[in-house]
């Protein structure tokens, strides 16, 4: 009888703690398996051996291969030989020995335990498959890998065994990630995040969280990478994973770093590398010295990043790792070309561009530094290639992302290549060619809705003729490009092209920050004779005023944060102070290329009507707005009866626009509450009257629709958006209309008077009834508040609405 209790009693612990183990309580799993260990090593060695082979398991969760092989690479009782604890330690050995690139050896030992769990423990052969995938994937063998995974998949939900779904599941998204299927692989970790989350599994949680982060991230979306890292880190804090918080700490350091804030990428980098060396963790030790040495050269500190290179390499030396070393060969060329060893700068990027193993990403980094290399050596040639090559290898990337959020995103990632290029190009003196470079990195996902614009997406781009266009316009196009270094303006006239060295945006982006605070305050720039508004002017209009006559037509093409910047109410400083908008016409467009096929695509027939707006309040946090039903009228009284259609309160709702067969409407106009999602554009909404809990009209909605309007007109706050892309633009339900198809867009940058806005649609469709195209109208309705007097005469109330063209 005391044997069968001691039996029950030892079954009992290990129970509890392989389920501490799954809810992430590691540190107490590991605590109980080692006492559970040596309470029956002397009388129960069998027994014994259990606990002995749960504790490595525990220890390579931890990240502690060395420590797990030590536990159980002597001999097992012979009375174990060829059972389910002899399955688990040949398991165990065959993890360990991956994690330590012994592949052949881990190969081996897992061979055996797959066999021995075929024939003994069917209900562990789960487990098996997925340490032989996890160990494929280390040896960058990802079609074996995925069989396994498969395999184990499917014996997982056989067994219903949710906590094993879970992890193949994210195991199956890692092979997806390395093949570069970053739309699969988001797929399959948010699957494995439910079931996860949902059996509490906290272990497999932190390392979906922390993969979902680097998926992102890949994607060129830091903003929602560094929150998934964030995540994962706590989750993997919380829990005792030494080896995922290393992991994590490096990717949010990362992400820092891509955010251009290096004080808080190097405390994440210093952080993983103290926690790497104190567990031993080389391979992470050697990234996180590399991130080290990234940031030295960035500050210009050389000596410092080729010792940091130097131990990072000896790591990398003693233990090979197919991913992490090109990073370092990398680092180790940047080093070399800061120094001026250009040959042997060139041949660590070349050693990079030639592994096959090295992912899309690395090379077309590769490509871009080794241009530079042959740049600054003199031989513009060779220079020329291979920007060539990296822009090449980067749009075919880009090609086959299939989400659209996800192809919003993915230039982030590799703008600081195109900026390189035209620093080369303009450096050359070829404007031209660098103004293509630059509209190969504009507006592709809404390129890609018109299909007349397909052949803009190589080198030389087909057709491109700015001053064609810019002629048929009868615009000045002013085309702008944020750099690190040194930041651009293309002005193109229907007789010429010039481009402008402008300052970098680190030096623009406080002075447009500033200017956007100081817009909402209670003085009015133009009598406090704001100096940011000044600066701004300054900066970005005036090298170009000698093309620009007054009474002109003006094309603004932005980048980066001056999508969030109004033109118009800069400060001009001749012959008096006063607002640009007294002197010229202005509109916005993202794209060139598109305004090429501006007048191609068939517009709606001339003037019909569809007006959405003064829903019912869906919620206290959208109260009903007191102009609305004004604004209703002023806009519905321009166009005869026959020829609108009016939803209004109860009838203003999502379905009701998702059925109106919009794409029959010349003007498209909303009078609601707008909200602008930075974290998720494509959830930017337009508030309507609740139909059961709905009451949202959403970005990723309107751009399924076919809309041929020619003009859109959204009176509510955020109405253009929060978030802009490299490469894209200003992203949210501008971008989503013109996404469309809209030839035109009227929205706002940030929530304005109710009274004040009505007042001024009254005036732009008073002007558009009379034949003035938007803009001049719109530009007309602000003029008359600007000279009104006060209170809207202050930028705030007019300067938010502007005119953005389409195609």
């Amino acid at each position: 009888m005391s044997a069968c209790h001691a039996a029950d009693s030892a079954d009992a612990a290990y129970a509890e703690i392989s389920a501490k183990a799954q809810h992430g309580d590691i540190p107490a799993a590991l605590t109980g398996a080692d006492r559970e260990y040596r309470r029956y090593a002397a009388s129960k060695p069998e027994q014994a051996w259990r606990f002995r082979v749960l504790e490595a398991q525990l220890l390579i969760a931890q990240g502690k291969p060395s420590e797990a092989l030590a536990l159980v690479r002597d001999d097992i009782p012979p009375s174990l030989a060829k059972s389910e604890v002899d399955a688990r330690r040949k398991m165990v050995l065959g993890l360990a020995h991956g994690y330590l690139a012994e592949y052949t050896q881990a190969d081996s030992d897992l061979e055996e335990a797959e066999a021995l769990a075929r024939n003994l423990a069917p209900r562990f052969l789960a487990q098996v498959l997925l340490s032989r995938g996890i160990v494929d994937v280390n040896e960058g063998k990802y079609a074996e890998a995925e069989a396994h995974y498969h395999s184990a998949l499917e014996i997982a939900r056989k067994d219903d065994d949710v906590p094993a779904q879970a992890r193949v599941l994210v195991n199956m998204g890692n092979v997806a990630m390395w093949e570069e299927h970053y739309d699969e692989a988001v797929d399959s970790y948010r699957a494995s995040l439910n079931l996860s989350q949902s059996s509490g599994a906290k272990d497999a949680t932190s390392s979906v969280l922390g993969n979902l982060g680097w998926s992102y991230s890949m994607l060129g979306d830091f903003d929602d990478a560094l929150d998934y890292f964030q995540q994962a880190e706590r989750t993997a804090t919380a829990i005792g994973l030494e080896r995922g918080r290393v992991e994590w700490l490096i990717n949010i350091g990362d992400m820092r770093y891509e955010q251009r804030d290096y004080v808080n990428a190097e405390a994440a980098y210093q952080e993983a590398l103290a926690l790497a060396r104190k567990i031993d963790y080389r391979t992470d030790a050697a990234a996180a010295l590399d991130d080290l040495a990234q940031l030295d050269l960035d500050t210009g500190r050389v000596d410092a990043a080729r010792q940091l290179n130097d131990q990072a390499l000896a790591l990398l030396r003693d233990q090979p790792d197919h991913f992490l070393t090109p990073y370092s060969h990398i680092t180790r060329g940047r080093v070399e070309d800061a120094a001026r060893n250009y040959g042997e700068a060139a041949r660590s990027f070349e050693a990079v561009i030639h592994d096959e193993q090295a992912g899309t990403a690395l090379h077309w980094e590769a490509d871009a530094h080794l241009a530079e290399t042959y740049s600054e050596a003199g031989d513009p040639g060779k220079a020329e290639g291979e920007f060539r090559r990296a822009i090449n290898t980067i749009e075919a990337a880009r090609a086959s992302v299939q989400t659209e959020s996800f192809r919003l995103s993915f230039l982030s990632s590799a703008i600081e290549f195109y900026s390189d290029y035209i620093d080369f190009l303009v450096a050359q003196g070829r404007t031209n060619d660098a103004l293509q470079v630059a509209e190969l990195g504009r507006a592709h996902t809404l390129l890609a809705s018109a299909s007349s614009t397909q052949s803009g997406f190589s080198l030389p781009i087909k057709g491109f003729r700015p001053m064609d266009t810019a002629r048929r316009m009868h615009t000045v196009f002013l085309c702008y490009w944020l750099g690190n270094q040194d930041s651009y303006l293309w002005v193109v006239t229907p007789s010429q092209m010039k481009v402008f060295t402008l300052p970098s945006q680190a030096k623009l982006d406080p002075l447009i920050q500033a200017y956007r605070r100081e817009m909402a305050g209670p003085l009015d720039p133009l009598s406090a004779k704001n100096q940011n508004a000044q600066k701004l002017y300054d900066a970005l209009v005036a090298p170009a005023k000698a093309f620009i006559p007054k009474g002109s037509s003006v094309t603004i093409l932005p980048d980066g944060t001056l999508y969030d910047l109004n033109f118009e109410a800069l400060l001009c400083p001749e012959p008096a102070l006063h607002y640009w908008i007294d002197d010229v016409v202005v509109e916005y467009a993202n794209s060139l290329v598109m305004l090429a096929g501006a007048g191609n695509e068939k517009r709606a027939a001339a003037p019909t009507l569809l007006l959405i707006g003064n829903p019912v309040s869906p919620s206290p946090e959208f109260p009903d707005l007191p102009q609305a039903p004004a604004e209703i009228q002023q806009v519905e009284d321009h166009f005869p009866s026959a020829d609108r259609k009016v939803f209004s309160r109860s009838s203003a709702t999502a379905s009701a626009f998702l059925a109106s067969d919009a794409a029959q409407y010349s003007f498209i106009h909303f009078v609601a509450h707008g909200t602008a999602s930075r974290t998720s554009p494509l959830d930017s909404a337009v508030i309507l009257s609740k139909e059961g809990d709905s009451y949202k009209l959403y970005a990723r909605d309107i751009v399924k629709q076919r809309l041929r309007a020619n003009l859109v007109t959204i009176s509510a706050c955020h109405g253009a958006g929060s978030r802009t892309y490299s490469g894209e633009g200003m992203v949210g339900l501008t971008w989503a209309f013109l996404r469309a198809g809209a030839h035109g867009v009227i929205a706002a940058l940030w929530d304005v008077n109710d009274a004040y806005t009505a007042q001024l649609m009254g005036h732009l469709y008073d002007g558009m009834s009379k034949g003035a195209p938007p803009d001049v109208a719109l530009r007309s309705a602000k003029l008359a508040a600007v000279h009104g007097g006060l209170p809207y005469s202050k930028p705030f109330y007019w300067a938010a609405f502007q005119v953005y063209r389409g195609s």
